[in-house]
């Protein structure tokens, strides 16, 4: 039979961002993004879901620490994308525009070196109560 579980820690952060493709004009980046796309940014409130899968341990049942997951989103997510604008300010981003797919995927980025490599971990971002992505797909 499969032991494999998996655990699920939610941390949130809120940042700004603009949607912009930097070798269209404005008017092309409008029609694509929408509002999205305005020069003055906007922000969300994003809820960062972790998944991470495994064999519990045999000494300690944990699959992972959540304590120590939190930790880690934390420190790796939370402090270096809350209250900043995205665009500007974190540098995966000077040249990646900030999509809900692109924050998931760098998000995926930083946490993937530090669990497990025997676990699997998937990233699901709410950009809002009814959008959100994942990744990877499984």
């Amino acid at each position: 039979m499969d032991r494999r579980v998996s655990v699920f820690r939610s941390e949130h952060f809120n940042a700004a961002h603009r949607l912009a493709n930097p070798a269209w004009d404005d008017a092309t980046n409008e029609q694509v993004f929408g509002r999205c796309s305005w020069p003055n940014y906007h922000g969300h409130n994003y809820e960062v879901v972790v998944k991470v899968t495994g064999v519990p341990d045999e000494k300690t049942g944990f699959v992972i620490d959540l304590k120590v997951l939190s930790e880690i989103i934390v420190k790796e997510v939370v402090e270096k994308f809350d209250h900043k604008n995205l665009n500007l300010d974190v540098k995966e981003f000077a040249s990646l525009i900030p999509t809900a797919e692109n924050i998931a995927i760098v998000i995926y980025g930083l946490l993937r070196p530090l669990i497990n490599a025997s676990h699997e971990i998937q990233v699901r971002l709410y950009e809002t109560p009814r959008n959100f992505v994942e990744y990877p797909v499984y």
